[in-house]
């Protein structure tokens, strides 16, 4: 049994750059569908997740990288509209609590390494 499908493709104009206009119009509406999450809103949600795990890991160690590393991953959440708001936010705040440990740490003991011994 031989299965055979013809695809028939409507005459459109074609572009400068040899694309049809239907092409490109076909290609913005499969990206832009009403009813399924696009996928700049699954990346805002990666951000926003990232960011509270982030925040949460510097509070013991490497809090000097992780600590802007999870505020900018949660602006840029909140920026791009995420569904998971409240994560973006603890990760905004967690990243702020890594950099006011620094700080403490660091006036505390003069360095910017410290220990659990204290």
């Amino acid at each position: 049994m031989k299965l055979a499908a013809s695809v028939r493709r409507p005459e459109t104009p074609e572009t400068n750059d040899g694309t049809t206009a239907a092409g490109a119009e076909s290609v913005a509406t499969a990206v832009a569908e009403p009813g399924d999450r696009s996928a700049r809103t699954r990346d805002a949600d990666g951000l926003a997740v990232a960011s509270f795990v982030l925040g949460l890991v510097g509070l013991l160690v490497m809090n000097i990288l992780l600590g802007p590393a999870a505020i900018v991953m949660a602006i840029l959440a909140l920026v791009r509209s995420t569904s998971r708001r409240g994560r973006a936010f603890l990760g905004l705040a967690l990243g702020i609590a890594d950099l006011v440990v620094l700080a403490c740490l660091v006036t505390g003991s003069g360095t910017v390494s410290w220990n659990f011994a204290g």
